[in-house]
């Protein structure tokens, strides 16, 4: 039996559609049981998907039974028993759908809603009116429901999202149809996979990139590199941007290849993956505790990791600004808490200085992050995976610049490196990046380090570190990227296994 189940109404409903041996009438699947010997035993796979294409959605209907169900049988499905709770209370849904409202005014000012009702069927994320194919896509984000109807509004010269109900696949029509097909197609490539295919690869692995990113933790050598040993250990690897979330739960496991923040797609698609049963690096908590400088500068602290000498400085207390600063040795570095690759970190050299920065930078945040200024030639970036070190590179500063990267210049320009087999990295250097990623978690992270006389302090911990053919496997070669699919591979064979 496959590991992808199409469950409708009635095998009738499927008419107007290529035969597929995915199907099941929801009676049949309802009917299956679980325990060895039975026909429900070879769903039991907790590397299946069902899409639950049922009427009755509403709580306790037999389309609700479908996904409660499956949810019950570790099978991923679409919609889930959370999706169709929210769908079931205007007041959830309301919610999940406010943040669209700028893209409704947007889509308003391009004309590309007309009168003041609008009805929309959104199809796996797709429709049929070109220009709303954006708001087809998040609206499916939000709320991952394979049909939809979509009811707009025009209120007080604003639209808005009236209602949002499931729609009955046996009300589509024509080119609805046709639409439908496609969009299925598309969402679920394991529909038509071939037999062959099925067994050359036991699993589905998403690496999440943006092709326009000026500095991506991975190049496309990487990027052909991890493919290329994936699918050496049974991982089909395929690159998926932000437009294919509604896609997710195609995957057995998600890897993020670009640049992540808090307030961004990147950590709702690891909030998402995660949902749906996916293994996820990075995972959204790893996220929020390396993303945030303010966090890592707190917790180090708390639990004793040397770290730079530093001061939280809050919004309200600006105007004691010049107080602090005729108590402090100059140069400091300014931090704002989110800033990535060297950017939202000032250099202060006076007083005057930090009053005049701190004042720009608290134009976007409450907090700011004040510490010593520690001249190196290099920092120490140690990846660590799993709890294990995986390669130990030296970054060194942008000539006649005090950072590895400058952006002070025209584009961006940066240091060079060394990279180093782990036994040759001084033992505090190790040592004391373990001790920072062990407060973290089990995921994939770069630790920054330098080292001043004797003392080695923890610059920042990176959820998402560069991986970059010819700088950090440099010494492991392909062995790098075997080594971190194998860590995917064992997770998603434990998360199979239900362990």
């Amino acid at each position: 039996m496959c590991s992808l189940r199409i469950v409708v109404d009635r095998l009738d409903d499927w008419l107007p559609y290529h035969p597929s041996d995915d199907l099941m009438a929801a009676d049949a699947f309802l009917a299956l049981d679980a325990r060895p010997g039975l026909p429900g035993e070879a769903l039991r796979d907790r590397g299946g998907h069902v899409i639950n294409l049922c009427s009755e959605l509403d709580y306790l209907g037999t389309g609700y039974y479908v996904s409660l169900l499956a949810q019950a049988r570790g099978l991923r499905v679409r919609p889930g028993v959370d999706t169709l709770n929210a769908l079931s209370r205007k007041a959830t849904t309301d919610l999940q759908l406010a943040p669209l409202a700028p893209l409704l005014d947007e889509l308003s000012r391009q004309d590309a809603l007309a009168g003041d009702v609008h009805t929309l069927r959104v199809l796996f994320g797709e429709c049929r009116v070109p220009a709303l194919e954006r708001l087809a896509r998040r609206l499916f984000e939000r709320l991952p429901c394979p049909l939809l109807e979509v009811r707009l509004e025009r209120r007080r010269g604003h639209w808005r999202v009236a209602r949002v109900k499931p729609c009955r696949l046996r009300d589509l029509e024509g080119e609805e149809q046709d639409l439908f097909a496609r969009a299925l197609n598309r969402h679920s490539r394991q529909v038509w996979r071939t037999p062959r295919a099925r067994r050359r690869y036991r699993f589905d692995l998403a690496i999440l990139v943006n092709p326009e990113e000026v500095l991506p933790p991975s190049n496309r050598g990487a990027l052909k590199a991890f493919i290329r040993a994936g699918r050496r250990q049974g991982i089909d690897v395929s690159l998926i941007t932000r437009r294919d979330a509604g896609r997710l739960a195609e995957f057995d496991g998600l890897f993020i290849r670009e640049t992540t923040a808090l307030d961004h797609h990147t950590w709702r698609l690891a909030r998402q993956a995660e949902h749906e049963g996916l293994v996820v690096i990075d995972a959204s908590e790893d996220i929020l505790r390396c993303t945030n400088k303010v966090y890592l500068h707190a917790l180090l602290r708390a639990r004793g990791v040397p770290a730079p000498q530093g001061i939280l400085l809050r919004r309200g207390d600006r105007n004691g600004l010049p107080a602090l600063a005729a108590s402090l040795r100059f140069p400091q570095v300014l931090k704002v808490p989110d800033g990535s690759f060297s950017r939202g970190v000032v250099k202060i050299a006076s007083g005057e200085a930090l009053v005049q920065e701190a004042s720009r930078l608290f134009a976007d945040s409450a907090l700011l992050l004040l510490q010593e200024w520690l001249p190196t030639e290099f920092d120490w970036r140690i990846g660590v995976l799993d709890g294990q070190v995986l390669f130990a590179s030296r970054y060194y500063m942008a000539r006649g610049h005090w950072q590895i990267y400058d952006h002070s210049a025209k584009g961006v320009r940066s240091g060079g490196f060394t990279t180093h087999a782990p036994e040759e990295v001084p033992a505090a250097v190790v040592r004391t990046a373990l001790r920072a990623t062990r407060l973290i978690g089990r995921g994939f992270y770069g630790v920054d380090l330098k080292q001043v006389g004797d003392r080695v302090l923890v610059i920042e911990v990176n959820d998402n570190p560069n991986v970059d053919a010819g700088i950090e496997d440099a010494v492991l070669g392909p062995a790098l990227y075997e080594r971190i699919m194998a860590v995917f591979l064992s997770r998603m064979e434990a998360r199979r296994r239900g362990g």
